[in-house]
């Protein structure tokens, strides 16, 4: 078949929704089918898979608008793709694309059937921020990408609504997307929604082989790069509801307990230097690193070389990455402990539960006497189960 994939981020674009995309392209071109990725321009140059062509389009750089700009666009690539390559299935991957009710009739009736994964909602983007302000996380409102999202995911949570209804076929990337989508928006009894989580390359994210002397040696080099005796990691974009100020508070607390302990953030946002300087007035300049970004082979061994990942997502509800994204699937893959704040939904706080700590509230005192405790006195970072710290 001919798959157009629509997805505002693409690689080099990473992050949850363009490593998904990457990947979904790359394991449907090696089954055979043809990729055809409608991604938006200024990214870079995007990564090549044999079986998969990216087509750039432009867009209006306005927070929230864009995903109706770049959404406008896609369609109109999409029309002139199937006028001289007929395209078989048309994917959107939402909520960043914006499709009006009248648009996906069109496409399912003159290009062909819409299938819409659903990685989570605007509103619940919404909820993330509100918490996150809620727990005095720096510069909440300071980004306008944040702050219009507070203003008008209501109104583009119609655009969300048009998907469950227009699309052929829904893909939720988990239980709690697909509840969070039923309860806001009421679907129809007959609606079509599978849920699929997103998986990782197995070959690239495995368990540190320590007879293996390549493993051992990258291991050592990046425990040298760091320093310290204890590595604790955290991945994800440097945004408000991630919790990174929260993390920050709790390590301040395992940091004068054990001065060995580090903490590496790795992650791109509008939060880095507020981050930093919150480091700093912890005391903490040597003990914390952030990395805007790095290849996912480097990746991969940074979460082999890691004692704990720490997953500090703040949600009231299920939001976009309900179940900690790629951080969780990578950890997961990794055995590594992980830790998780509680309020990070059910979906979440079940993923932790075959090997990781779960915490309830937002008290990073609290926080600190769950892994920190394990960290300071060495004990309970290599233990399956679950531990529960009532803060």
């Amino acid at each position: 078949m001919h798959i157009a994939m629509l997805s505002a981020e693409y690689p080099p674009r990473w992050g949850g929704m363009g490593s998904t995309v990457y990947h979904l392209s790359a394991a449907l071109a090696a089954r055979g089918h043809r990729i055809t990725v409608i991604t938006r321009s200024g990214g870079g140059t995007a990564p090549r898979i044999d079986g998969v062509e990216v087509l750039s389009v432009g867009w209006a750089p306005i927070p929230m608008a864009f995903t109706r700009s770049y959404g406008r666009s896609a369609m109109r690539a999409l029309i002139r793709l199937h006028a001289s390559d007929p395209v078989d299935v048309v994917h959107l991957h939402c909520p960043m694309i914006s499709w009006s009710a009248k648009q996906f009739e069109g496409c399912r009736e003159s290009i062909a059937p819409v299938v819409s994964s659903l990685h989570g909602s605007w509103l619940g983007e919404r909820d993330g921020l509100v918490a996150a302000s809620e727990q005095k996380e720096a510069a909440v409102w300071a980004n306008p990408n944040d702050l219009a999202i507070l203003l008008t995911a209501k109104h583009y949570a119609g655009y969300e609504r048009a998907a469950v209804s227009g699309s052929s076929v829904c893909v939720a990337n988990s239980e709690a997307t697909k509840r969070d989508f039923e309860t806001r928006y009421s679907p129809p009894s007959e609606w079509d929604c599978e849920v699929v989580h997103w998986g990782v390359d197995t070959s690239m994210f495995v368990p540190l082989h320590r007879d293996d002397e390549d493993s051992v040696s990258t291991h050592e080099r990046i425990r040298a790069r760091y320093g310290g005796s204890r590595l604790l990691l955290a991945v994800g974009r440097l945004a408000a509801r991630k919790g990174y100020g929260l993390l920050l508070r709790a390590f301040a607390k395992v940091h004068a307990s054990d001065p060995g302990a580090r903490l590496v953030i790795v992650g791109r946002g509008h939060l880095r230097s507020r981050l930093q300087k919150q480091a700093r007035a912890l005391g903490l300049d040597d003990a914390v690193t952030i990395e805007s970004g790095m290849p996912f082979e480097e990746l991969a061994a940074l979460f082999r070389s890691a004692d704990l990942v720490g997953l500090p997502l703040l949600l009231r509800r299920p939001g976009p990455n309900p179940a900690g994204g790629d951080g969780l699937r990578y950890s997961r893959c990794d055995s590594r402990p992980r830790a998780a704040a509680r309020n990070g939904g059910r979906e979440r706080r079940q993923a932790v539960r075959d090997g990781g700590f779960r915490f309830h509230g937002g008290c990073h005192h609290g926080r600190a006497d769950g892994p920190g405790g394990a960290a300071c006195e060495g004990r309970g970072w290599q233990t399956q189960g679950t531990r529960e710290f009532h803060l």
